[in-house]
């Protein structure tokens, strides 16, 4: 008896939930030299300013059809570099990974640059105030440690001058 191809009785589909191409795209365009961010716009720069937040999909927007996806994002583009190159990376870093993980084509890649900044203001900008506030509590943390030291040293040098003074009496 011959053995029949699995490939050829089983039927199916396989889809791809918008979700996981956003997260293709997002980790794919993490190591792009002078893209600073993408960015999700102002409710999510929002968001980030207040907690840490490290959603790879913010300002990712894509349209995933059974065999082709256009993806929109809009990004932070550093200070003196040549935007037109770094369009060309973002376009070919896309389609490569999308095309290696899931075998959809990429038919459309559209970039808006929102903002352009150095990469000392980008990371001014980037500080959250969840990080302001941890740095806060520490540096409160540490007077109140510096205030405890005080006081403890104070007390003992209070014994010793009583000591001192029921010796002399």
């Amino acid at each position: 008896m011959a053995q029949t191809n699995p490939k050829q009785t089983v039927k199916g589909d396989l889809k791809y939930d918008s979700k996981v191409v956003q997260k293709i795209v997002g980790i794919a365009l993490s190591d792009i030299k002078g893209l600073l961010t993408v960015d999700g716009g102002f409710f999510s720069n929002l968001t980030d300013k207040i907690v840490n937040n490290d959603d790879v999909t913010s300002g990712v927007n894509v349209e995933v059809g059974k065999t082709q996806v256009a993806v929109d994002i809009d990004i932070v583009a550093e200070y003196g570099v040549q935007i037109t190159k770094l369009y060309d990376e973002i376009k070919e870093k896309i389609y490569n990974k999308i095309k290696d993980m899931t075998g959809l084509e990429t038919v459309e890649v559209n970039v808006t640059v929102v903002d352009i900044k150095t990469k000392k203001q980008h990371e001014k900008d980037s500080v959250s105030l969840q990080d302001r506030l941890s740095g806060a509590t520490k540096t409160a943390e540490d007077k109140i440690d510096d205030q405890k030291e005080k006081l403890d040293q104070k007390q003992k040098e209070n014994k010793e001058q009583k000591a001192e003074q029921q010796r002399v009496k």
